[in-house]
């Protein structure tokens, strides 16, 4: 969908919502709080169902599925869901562009779940190889991070490859029928190249992307919603840890929740650990550089602080 017409999309449910009375925390027709919560594939809503940290809930969850962080960053500045989870990048993309987002909790994991892969087959050896290439990550999102790292380090700008801003759906299918060169993609979308179409991992995220994953809310769900959103972030906090001791548990959980096979969903989950952690300076200090690196590149003009992009008042909630 073009972004206009997405972004007209999501104001318009942004006001259905509006319009039917949903702007509080008693959301529901019952009375009964509703927090209206986004998450990606395989993300926030797998790991807290399978977890069971959502028993005992005193408030009702309206999930929302998104194919990537971009429309559901774009969905919580609307207003439309309360909050979601994002990588570093895409949510300072979005911050930076102007929403009214805040990170409330953070996550960190290594950097090899990101990736950029090439075909088996492809005469592709290298970086710096790619000059003059089609490569395909989504606008803003963890993948054009990394992207514009690999670049630099091999002595290339922005424009000496022609990047393909796609959907991970849409850049699966051009990466397996060879309209793209390259992809720079996650989670277990690397664990559907390398496992279905035997994909190459040219380079990936470890030791250049700072590993942070945020919880982002919108500044009306912060203020009208703070007890919800404070339990809710307690009860992630603790699937978070529950996954990282039970990963073949959690596979099978997110095999049964998204429909991936059982070894794909098993790769993803042993190559994409996240554990919950407070919100401190040094978040604030990477959150600089992953934005100093898009405005570099023109990416990113706005000059919009970082700083304001981050609420500590939920640092508790990360505590076992």
């Amino acid at each position: 969908m073009h972004r206009r017409s997405f972004a007209i999309a999501i104001a318009a449910l942004a006001a259905a919502f509006t319009l039917n009375g949903c702007g509080g925390a008693h959301d529901g027709a019952d009375g009964q709080p509703v927090l209206k919560v986004g998450s990606q594939r395989g993300g926030t809503k797998a790991i807290l169902i399978a977890s069971g940290a959502l028993e005992g809930t005193p408030y009702r969850i309206e999930w929302s599925e998104f194919p990537a962080a971009q429309p559901l960053l774009e969905a919580v500045g609307a207003g439309a869901v309360d909050l979601g989870e994002a990588g570093d990048a895409p949510f300072l993309y979005a911050y930076a562009s102007g929403a009214k987002i805040k990170a409330v909790q953070a996550g960190k994991s290594g950097g090899s779940s990101t990736a950029l892969l090439v075909r088996k087959d492809s005469p592709i050896r290298a970086v710096a190889d790619l000059r003059g290439k089609k490569v395909a990550t989504g606008r803003g999102s963890i993948g054009h991070y990394l992207l514009l790292r690999l670049l630099d380090e091999a002595g290339l700008k922005p424009g000496d490859v022609q990047v393909v801003f796609l959907s991970p759906g849409d850049a699966k299918a051009a990466f397996t029928s060879g309209a793209i060169d390259a992809w720079v993609t996650w989670g277990s979308y690397v664990a559907l190249a390398r496992l279905h179409d035997d994909a190459t991992i040219l380079a990936d995220g470890d030791g250049r992307l700072g590993g942070y994953g945020f919880e982002a809310a919108s500044e009306a769900a912060i203020a009208g919603k703070r007890p919800q959103v404070e339990d809710f972030l307690r009860r992630l906090a603790k699937a978070r840890r529950w996954a990282g001791e039970h990963p073949r548990e959690f596979a099978a959980a997110l095999s049964k929740e998204t429909g991936l096979q059982p070894e794909v969903a098993l790769y993803t989950v042993q190559h994409y650990r996240i554990a919950p952690a407070v919100i401190d300076d040094q978040a604030v200090i990477e959150a600089r550089a992953v934005l100093d690196r898009f405005r570099g590149a023109g990416a990113v003009t706005s000059t919009r602080d970082p700083a304001g992009a981050f609420d500590r008042s939920f640092n508790a909630a990360v505590a076992p």
